[in-house]
């Protein structure tokens, strides 16, 4: 592994060729130049990131460097921050690789762990508004959205839970489950949303949908690159 790519941020290791690009200049990157993309931030810019692969059908090993507000795959494949000397580790080839499975919907839109369009779209909704000041960064905007909107989850979620046309897709819980419209894993599932104007919560990202029916499956698998703890 010696040719990298690193989306937004500039790190530095002699015994690596390493290549800083926006994440504009990401999305015309040939990425069969690179061995491995670094990935600084949550779990909506290494979806982003798989996105773009996707897209090209162009598949590289993913390294993160967890500084988002939850880091849920980073937790699952027990990826710390960086240390100063991450990237000098790996070039001595003190890593692992761990491949997890990534989804699709309607083959154009990417997720990796999560999506629905229940209570985990208004809280992600609700928490982005309160992206600002001291609740810019960390956990206490997701907290106090919660809090708002604890009374119609309380109400609203067995409706939710009830409705065919309501969905949410949580793959972390390490074995598969569903109960309604719940699921802790898939393979295949097909949703009727009732109208073509969505929106959707993937991976804490929130994307808009135009259409009404939606096929979700699992799609392929990404490689995670794991640094040794020395």
């Amino acid at each position: 592994m010696k040719r990298i790519l690193s989306i937004g941020t500039t790190y530095c290791c002699n015994d690596l060729d390493i290549t800083v690009v926006s994440w504009e200049q990401y999305l015309k990157t040939d990425l069969r130049n690179f061995d491995a993309v670094v990935v600084t931030g949550g779990d909506g810019s290494v979806r982003r990131c798989v996105s773009y692969m996707h897209q090209k059908q162009t598949y590289i090993p993913v390294l993160i460097n967890p500084t988002g507000s939850f880091n849920v795959i980073a937790k699952q494949l027990r990826i710390s921050r960086f240390r100063n000397d991450t990237l000098c580790n790996l070039a001595k080839g003190n890593f692992t690789e761990r491949t997890r499975p990534y989804y699709t919907l309607n083959d154009q839109e990417v997720f990796l762990f999560s999506a629905g369009n229940m209570g985990d779209l208004h809280h992600i909704f609700i928490a982005e508004t309160l992206r600002f000041g001291k609740l810019k960064r960390g956990w206490a905007k997701y907290a106090l959205a919660l809090l708002f909107l604890l009374p119609m989850h309380v109400v609203l979620t067995p409706f939710f839970l009830a409705s065919k046309h309501r969905f949410f897709i949580f793959t972390p819980l390490g074995f598969s489950f569903r109960l309604g419209s719940f699921y802790s894993d898939v393979e295949h599932l097909k949703v009727d949303l009732d109208n073509d104007y969505n929106y959707l919560e993937l991976d804490g990202d929130i994307v808009f949908f135009s259409h009404a029916q939606l096929h979700i499956e699992k799609k392929g698998n990404i490689t995670y690159i794991i640094p040794d703890k020395r």
